[in-house]
């Protein structure tokens, strides 16, 4: 194992840091649509949380197996992001047309097409799909977007964020490892699903009310929908570099330079 990082590295992981530590997704579609997108949550009806929640609950469920599971775990090279944002695009101008009514339909779509971009990149940085492991690990970064309602601060730093979620995503690894992707109603993927969907319905949530906004309609819903998956598509770029890092380096090293790049002097917190 190497003992430092080479300049290259630290250039990558210092990418890593600033797609991670990026302005949030609602900041982005604010700038788009030139609009705070909390003006969009009084628009929203009454109960369009249970809605948002529900909805991004089922979309991870559905889509988990179909969207890693089948994808080609040998294959090397760039990921294939225009495809990916080119489709969620397009069903995010469907969404876009129907408005929140649309969201159930809408989002699994969206989350699948996400999941297999997240999966695409993950494959990229030599990450093996067909381990369980790597596969709840690009299910975390639908997490890594956005802040749990059960966290004190507004934003949430990356490593803390993968701490948090550590024990849920090594306990479904270990879970399908023995026993596959069938049994997605066993406590252990269960309670990551759980999880991610907490982070995820955030972030959601920010979506939805910028499609409240009147006039956003099919074109604003393709726009925001691009804004969506390359946002989550820069936290799973810079996940899987840090990760890479990790496999090389270790992992106390890679965060401590972490650290020491995002002007965070306080005592990186290591995963178990």
């Amino acid at each position: 194992m190497s003992t430092a990082l080479s300049e290259s590295e630290i250039e990558r992981l210092r990418l890593a840091c600033d797609l991670l530590e990026n302005p949030s997704l609602a900041a982005r579609i604010s700038h788009m649509v030139g609009t705070p997108v909390e003006q969009g949550f009084e628009l929203l009806p009454e109960r369009w949380s249970e809605v948002v929640n529900a909805a991004t609950r089922k979309a991870i469920e559905s889509t988990l197996h179909i969207a890693v599971g089948t994808m080609d775990g040998s294959h090397r090279g760039t990921p294939s992001n225009w495809w990916h944002k080119a489709a969620a695009t397009a069903t995010g101008a469907t969404g876009g047309a129907f408005g929140l009514a649309a969201l159930a339909i809408e989002l699994p779509i969206s989350t699948a097409i996400m999941l297999r971009s997240i999966a695409d990149i993950a494959r990229s940085e030599g990450e093996a799909l067909d381990d369980p492991e790597v596969r709840m690990q690009c299910l975390q970064v639908l997490a890594l977007g956005g802040p749990s309602r059960k966290d004190d601060a507004a934003e949430i730093g990356y490593f803390a964020a993968r701490a948090a979620m550590s024990r849920a995503v090594s306990e479904a690894a270990s879970h399908i490892a023995r026993k596959g992707l069938a049994e997605q109603s066993a406590p252990a993927i269960a309670r990551l699903i759980s999880q991610v969907a907490s982070r995820f319905s955030i972030v959601v949530s920010e979506k939805a009310a910028a499609q409240a906004v009147p006039l956003i309609g099919a074109f604003g819903g393709a726009a925001i929908n691009t804004i969506f998956i390359d946002h989550f598509q820069d936290m799973a770029r810079g996940h899987f570099i840090v990760r890479r890092l990790e496999r090389s380096h270790g992992t106390e090293k890679v965060r401590r330079m972490y650290a020491e790049l995002s002007g965070d002097e306080s005592e990186p917190e290591l995963l178990p």
